[in-house]
């Protein structure tokens, strides 16, 4: 297999095809001189949901946004995904989403972390402008969320078979949020569409009985279903991992330094260090529950938000909130790059 070091990441799926896989890695230091090597196969690993940043005012900073391309990409992160519910979806306006795209766009064409685009809409019409943006400005997969006007699995089919006639980029499939809650995605169903479409495939599943599904998708992988991840913050991510699923897509880009790192030791059969270090990090995201806005106010105390302002609320963070913030990430610290 040849080693890519001189080409961008986009430039080598465009020529040799979104299934392909290579074996680039990249190591940088840690504070603690610690060397963190993350696999940087496409499409594998660790899909980070970026968070969207806002400016003092409210409003979307998008400087803010492209330096979180850098920081991320920086730390081994596999692939960028925005817009999704962790990156404040339901609060970003039409005209702020296509714009981030181009922010999104702009700010890893030269990396090798991969960009995944999220093209949900409340209809096909909607989702399909998402989309055709979303190819304007260069990604290099995209991911809908199924359609909150859908009343039935045939609305999902028009959807999704729309999408696919319109990109010849890997669509992933996110088996939560619009109409779900009220129309099950099945397994049948994404099976049926990954046989007709050879660019879908590609699953975030979150629904219902999660690990029963991904071992049903398992059985047809990879000719079918080409990758399988979790979500859910990745609370069930050592399990998937033991399972053989393909990576999480999650939202945590306050310490992605962790999660590069626990794909690392599951390449190399670590498990009792993934084990360890898995349990700290489910400290501090069981902490994310009880301290809104901890996500925001890392990524400003880390030097990437200027602000840990949200678009819904001003938060605020009482000493011992800090306080417990500061006990629980402590583990965590010697795996950052400064």
């Amino acid at each position: 297999m040849t080693l890519i070091s001189n080409l961008t990441r986009r430039e080598w799926l465009t020529t040799v095809g979104a299934t392909a896989l290579y074996a680039e890695r990249t190591t940088s230091q840690s504070p603690n001189n610690t060397a963190i090597t993350a696999s940087r196969e496409p499409l594998r690993g660790v899909l980070m949901i970026v968070a969207t940043p806002y400016t003092n005012e409210k409003a979307v900073d998008y400087e803010d946004l492209a330096a979180e391309v850098e920081f991320l990409d920086q730390r081994g992160i596999n692939g960028l995904v925005w817009p999704q519910y962790s990156s404040d979806l339901p609060y970003l306006t039409h005209e702020e989403r296509l714009h981030g795209m181009e922010v999104l766009a702009d700010a890893s064409r030269d990396r090798l972390v991969s960009l995944i685009l999220g093209v949900q809409g409340t209809n096909t019409g909607q989702m399909l402008e998402y989309a055709n943006h979303a190819t304007a400005v260069g990604c290099d997969a995209m991911i809908a969320m199924p359609p909150s006007e859908a009343h039935s699995i045939d609305d999902y089919r028009e959807y999704y078979t729309a999408l696919c006639h319109a990109t010849d980029k890997p669509i992933f499939i996110q088996t939560t949020g619009g109409a779900a809650d009220r129309v099950e995605p099945t397994v049948e169903f994404i099976i049926e569409m990954s046989e007709r479409f050879p660019n879908f495939g590609y699953v975030k599943e979150e629904y219902g009985d999660t690990l029963a599904r991904m071992k049903q998708f398992k059985v047809h992988r990879p000719n079918t279903i080409k990758r399988i991840f979790g979500g859910t913050r990745a609370r069930a991510w050592t399990y998937e991992m033991r399972l053989g699923m393909d990576g999480t897509m999650t939202g945590g880009p306050q310490y992605p330094e962790v999660y590069t790192r626990l794909w690392q030791l599951h390449l190399e059969n670590r498990q009792a260090e993934v084990r360890e270090l898995f349990s700290q990090l489910l400290m501090i995201t069981n902490l994310e529950q009880y301290v809104p806005g901890l996500r925001a106010y890392l990524m400003q105390q880390r030097g990437v938000f200027k602000t840990h302002i949200g678009r819904d609320t001003n938060y605020t963070f009482s000493p011992d909130a800090i306080d417990e913030i500061d006990y629980v990430l402590q583990p965590l610290k010697s795996h950052f790059i400064a």
